[in-house]
């Protein structure tokens, strides 16, 4: 008879290749889907907008397309920072919402590209569990910054905390704890993203 637990270096391999499988195709797809739209763009501009420029000025250019979806990025970055830029995209993603195969492409790439910016934009300082539910159940938390109670000066901060859904993290819940009411996690805020984009697939081993 096998002894007890003979299975489980199997089960570890096999856990840690998924993971890792896993981790790697959520570091991946946001780079291939960046490599294709830039290569769309690439091939517009330099098969129709560089010769013509070049017909203009008589002169070939090394690296004209190139240069110039370079600025065509820079530029829609300035117009997306801009209200009338984000009006537009507005408009746009309206539009794309109502084409059905269009609509599912690009609502993925819109969520992926969120999820990867998303620390960034809402300034996470660090991760943590809070219980959720009922007490015994954990959820993962991004903590965003403290606030005072109006009133108590004794009284200790309260901890602003983003509670994300998975497998989208653009949306969740805001919640305002007491330090001591929250669990504090030494993941990297990569990782608890992570963990929550796979719905657990991906996740360091260990809580502490």
């Amino acid at each position: 008879m096998a002894p007890a637990g003979a299975k489980a270096p199997k089960k570890s391999v096999l856990g840690h290749i998924r993971a890792n499988v896993v981790r790697g195709l959520l570091a991946l797809v946001p780079l291939v889907l960046s490599y294709f739209v830039i290569r769309l763009l690439y091939l517009q501009v330099d098969m129709r907008v560089a010769p013509g420029i070049e017909r203009i000025f008589r002169v070939r250019i090394p690296g004209l397309g190139l240069l110039l979806v370079l600025i065509l990025l820079y530029l829609a970055g300035l117009a997306v920072g801009h209200w009338w830029g984000r009006k537009a995209l507005q408009i746009v993603e309206f539009l794309t919402t109502r084409i059905p195969l269009i609509k599912t492409v690009y609502r993925v790439g819109k969520q992926l590209t969120d999820a990867i910016s998303l620390p960034d934009k809402q300034g996470f300082h660090r991760v943590v569990l809070v219980q959720q539910f009922r007490p015994g159940i954990w959820s993962i938390g991004f903590v965003t910054g403290t606030i005072s109670e109006r009133g108590k000066k004794k009284a200790p901060k309260l901890l602003k905390v983003f509670i994300p859904t998975a497998p989208n993290p653009t949306t969740g819940f805001m919640v305002m704890v007491r330090e001591s009411d929250v669990r504090e996690l030494d993941w990297s805020v990569k990782d608890a993203m992570n963990a929550v984009i796979s719905g657990g697939l991906v996740s360091p081993p260990d809580l502490p």
